[in-house]
Parts: structure tokens; C-alpha cells; sequence
């Protein structure tokens, strides 16, 4: 081979090898932007998954005045517009449950939105369910006050007042003169209400009401929240947004 055979040879294979560099190169570049692309994918669907949990767990703001609110002869509660008879969304709480207190704070307002605005009938049934101390004579002291109110309006102001106050599972709490000064804030105005709340009137109503439903109804936990007879799960119950959907879509 003559020098410039070999000179031209050493050329070529110059060429062949800076040609395989730039396609690495090109190559790398396009993994890089692969990944990047990838990534910004993957945060963006994080994202948009925060952003969704974000909104649907949110609690509803106040649409407007309440629906009527009517105190039934059992300690059963009905809010509802005039006429309006389903889908019914029966709420099984005890003052005391923890979890009850969550749903008040998280949906609470959801029953209320969608009572309001026509499109359920909602029933609250103050029950209650623990049999341990100091739990129990907790819950019959709350759900007996409840039922000294007559007044549906001052009835969910003290029921709000009631959850926001409650006292710890592990101590005596609901005691007399709190659940008065209570039924003060709440603007009860019966006359009998202190008496009625210092002798504790109605323990038997409550405890003999909470039996019934709880038979009645196989309940084995609070918050229960049924529509039109069948349990809400969990996932929707405290999930404002899911609430409503489900709620208004049995309407249908």
C-alpha cells in the first residue's frame, strides 16, 4: 500500500469514527430528553393527583339558609325543603366518635349544601354506640342534651358546637354545665333546656333509641351514613366532592 493509500485509508476511518461519536452523541441526547420528558410526565401526573385529592377532600362553603330542620318525637332529626323525599341520607352518629367529629368537619356542610338545595333528604340519629367508660355516659350526656332542643335551627347549631367541643375518649367530658353554656352559644331558648339537661331527662330515651336503631339498622360503627338504605363506603363519605356526586346521582 502506497503512502497515500495509507493516508487516505487512516482518513476514512477518521471519518467512520467521529461519524459513531456524533451518533452516540445524537443518541445520548434523544435518552436525555427521554427522561426529562418521562419525568416531567411523572410529576405532572403526581401533580394532577395532589391536585385531585386536594379538591375533592376540600370542604364545601355555605350555599345559602338551611333547609327546614324538624326535631321528630324520637330524637330522629329531618332536614329537608318542603316536598322533597328523596334520595333520604340517613346519618348514624354519636357525639363522641372521633371519626363522627372528622365527618362534621370534612361533609358536614355537604349535607347541609345538598338538603338546601333540593336534592336530598337528610336525617341525623344522634346514637349511642360505646359501652365503655367514660365514653358512654359521655355520649348519653351529648345525646340527651341534643334532645332537650325543640328547635330545628337551634338543634344544628348546638349539634355543631357539640362536635367542636368534644372531649377527649380517655376523660369525663359533656359534663352539665358545659353542654349549658353550649346551649347558650347555640341560642337555645327553651326554658326547661337547663333543667332538662342537669337532670338528665332524657338518658333513657337515648340509650333505648340508640338500641333500636342500632338493631334496626345491624350498626357496628360510627360515622354510619346510608343512602336510600344502602352504606356509603368510607372512600366517598369523606371525600366532599365524591359525596355529592354520589348523593345527586342517586336522584336519577
Amino acid at each position: 500500500m502506497s503512502k497515500a493509500e495509507r493516508t487516505s485509508a487512516k482518513t476514512a476511518r477518521e471519518k467512520i469514527k467521529e461519524q459513531q461519536a456524533a451518533a452516540r452523541a445524537r443518541d445520548k441526547r434523544k435518552r436525555i430528553t427521554t427522561y426529562v420528558t418521562a419525568g416531567a410526565v411523572a410529576v405532572a401526573a403526581v401533580g394532577l393527583g395532589w391536585w385531585y385529592a386536594a379538591s375533592s377532600s376540600r370542604s364545601e362553603e355555605a350555599a345559602g339558609d338551611l333547609a327546614p330542620i324538624t326535631v321528630q318525637a324520637d330524637g330522629a332529626v329531618v332536614m329537608a325543603k318542603q316536598g322533597v323525599t328523596a334520595p333520604v341520607v340517613d346519618i348514624y352518629e354519636d357525639f363522641q366518635c372521633p371519626a363522627c367529629k372528622e365527618l362534621e368537619r370534612v361533609s358536614g356542610q355537604t349535607f347541609k349544601n345538598l338538603a338546601a338545595e333540593g336534592k336530598a333528604k337528610v336525617v341525623y340519629h344522634p346514637i349511642t354506640i360505646f359501652s365503655q367508660e367514660p365514653t358512654k355516659s359521655n355520649s348519653v350526656r351529648a345525646g340527651a342534651a341534643a334532645r332537650c332542643v325543640a328547635d330545628g335551627k337551634q338543634w344544628m347549631a348546638f349539634h355543631e358546637l357539640l362536635f367542636q367541643n368534644q372531649p377527649s375518649e380517655t376523660e369525663a367530658g359533656f359534663t352539665p354545665d358545659q353542654l349549658k353554656s353550649w346551649g347558650k352559644q347555640a341560642g337555645v331558648s327553651a326554658p326547661d333546656f337547663d333543667q332538662c339537661v342537669t337532670t338528665g331527662k332524657n338518658s333513657d330515651a337515648q340509650l333505648s333509641y340508640s338500641k333500636k336503631v342500632i338493631d334496626a339498622q345491624k350498626i357496628n360503627h360510627t360515622p354510619t351514613v346510608k343512602l336510600n338504605g344502602t352504606e356509603i363506603d368510607n372512600s366517598a363519605l369523606f371525600s366532599p366532592q365524591e359525596l355529592r356526586q354520589a348523593i345527586t346521582g342517586a336522584a336519577k
